[in-house]
């Protein structure tokens, strides 16, 4: 497990949180989104299918470069790309809205 990757996980809880609830509520917006994200980080060199890198085992395919499974964080709409590929769609007042909805 990489510490490093890790604590970005809890730094960033709140867009994982986000991006988890997506993947088990649906919806179609937000499902094509992540289809267009996934493709862009499939093409990507830090597109890391076999796990090595990822911040949390077993939750592979992720990014290499933030260690973030690609499952919930292309699902995240108030997250981006740590290279710059793909924007976040939310402001964070919009997120805060958001994760006061969530909780």
């Amino acid at each position: 497990m990489n510490l490093k990757k890790l604590a970005g996980y809890f730094k960033n809880l709140d867009q994982i949180s986000e991006g988890v609830l997506n993947t088990f509520f649906k919806k179609d917006t937000v499902e094509l989104i992540a289809s267009t994200r996934y493709n862009i980080c499939k093409a990507c060199k830090h597109f890391d299918n076999e796990g090595v890198n990822c911040a949390v085992s077993g939750t592979q395919p992720c990014c290499s470069e933030c260690g973030c499974s690609l499952k919930f964080k292309t699902r995240s709409l108030s997250s981006d790309c740590p290279k710059g590929k793909w924007d976040s769609w939310l402001t964070e007042e919009q997120e805060e809205k958001l994760n006061q909805q969530i909780k």
